[in-house]
């Protein structure tokens, strides 16, 4: 049996402003700097050529690709069909920011081949928008959804983040609304998630950003799933969410199904098998291996069937298709029903997870503690 087609993913590291909540692999970048980066990646490929199977998903993620021009990235995508070998359905995602989006850049995006654009929105309110530190403001979004929608990408998705200190539960149903109205195909919607490492983080070690109790982020995940059901945007993950299955993000069901996937450019993570292994963080280390003609690769791991039975679990949880006891069960031979069927039945009693044979799916309670769920499956190593 073939193994499905694996994943493409290519970390554009620039953005023209550095948001507080961000802990990604970012910068701000000149002409020059991205002109370099394209030469580094176009490299990095060919150090990659012909070694990965049949792949059908490109996804530009960042960052912000659309920081890059569409010649630019119209070349990297010609060195990538050079040099791997792809379905003939193969889908590109490209991550843009609504004030890149123009007449002209959508239609040059729509001829390169983008299946699905995914707008960084994160708010639909002008002091949101502020607060998270974003460029545009709510009259661009709507400009660039007219100029998405022109341009006819079969999939327009939009990216939200909710639960900003001080943002109120009503504010954030108007905020979801208003989202709706633009008739999205998909959304992706966040709770915010202050780091350390960031300008948030570090206001928060100071006091001065409080972020929301765990009985407000309760409230806000529920109203979030509540809403965007009700208006015919079914969740297939925690923060995903679609109007039909054919805009699904194809590309994230591989890291949710444990399908392989070759990240490209700095900080990118790839997954073959039971190994992960990531590159160089920062630009400059990145381009500087490349430049002595090896792989810019900076770690790796080995995962055990532990690691890789919990990061299934972890993984199933989050997801409306939930765990496949039965695959684990198949490709680890561990049987996750012995020892576990008290457990089940109380997650049951609780409407957290429902049991289907094999299949073991959350409800909306349990995605809200997806984590808490996957921690508590008991099983025995299949080494004794």
């Amino acid at each position: 049996m073939n193994p499905p087609p694996g994943g493409l993913y290519i970390h554009v590291p620039f953005c023209a402003r550095i948001c507080p909540y961000c802990d990604f692999a970012v910068r701000k970048g000149d002409t020059d700097e991205k002109q370099g980066y394209v030469r580094s990646l176009l490299a990095e490929i060919d150090l990659w050529a012909g070694e990965f199977e049949t792949l059908d998903t490109i996804y530009f993620g960042g960052g912000t690709p659309s920081s890059l021009t569409p010649s630019q990235l119209a070349t990297i995508v010609d060195a990538l069909r050079a040099s791997f070998t792809f379905a003939e359905d193969t889908r590109v995602f490209l991550e843009a920011n609504p004030e890149d989006v123009t007449a002209e850049s959508a239609r040059q995006w729509r001829d390169l081949g983008v299946a699905t654009l995914s707008l960084g929105v994160q708010s639909l309110a002008d002091e949101g928008l502020q607060m998270l530190g974003r460029v545009h403001t709510v009259e661009q979004l709507k400009n660039a959804v007219t100029h998405a929608r022109d341009a006819a990408f079969p999939t327009l998705s939009i990216d939200l983040i909710y639960g900003r200190p001080g943002q109120t539960l009503d504010g954030w149903r108007g905020e979801m609304r208003h989202a709706l109205d633009l008739r999205p195909d998909h959304v992706s919607a966040y709770q915010l998630t202050i780091h350390p490492r960031t300008r948030f983080g570090a206001l928060s070690a100071r006091g001065r950003l409080v972020p929301l109790s765990e009985t407000s982020q309760g409230e806000f995940f529920r109203a979030t799933h509540q809403t965007m059901s009700l208006a015919g945007m079914e969740p297939y993950e925690v923060s995903q969410f679609a109007s039909g299955e054919p805009h699904h993000s194809r590309h994230n069901t591989k890291y949710w199904r444990g399908i392989r996937y070759l990240g490209l450019g700095p900080s990118a993570h790839s997954f073959v098998g039971e190994r992960r292994w990531w590159n160089h963080r920062k630009l400059k280390d990145w381009q500087a291996v490349i430049a002595t003609g090896k792989r810019p690769v900076d770690g790796q791991e080995t995962l055990t069937v532990e690691q890789q039975i919990l990061e299934r679990l972890m993984i199933g949880f989050r997801t409306v298709e939930g765990v496949d006891a039965g695959a684990i069960r198949d490709r680890f031979g561990v049987d996750l029903g012995q020892g576990n069927q008290e457990l089940l039945e109380g997650w049951q009693q609780q409407q957290l997870v429902t049991v289907s044979g094999d299949h073991w799916r959350p409800t909306l309670e349990g995605l809200a503690i997806a984590d808490t769920l996957a921690a508590g499956v008991r099983y025995a190593s299949p080494t004794g």
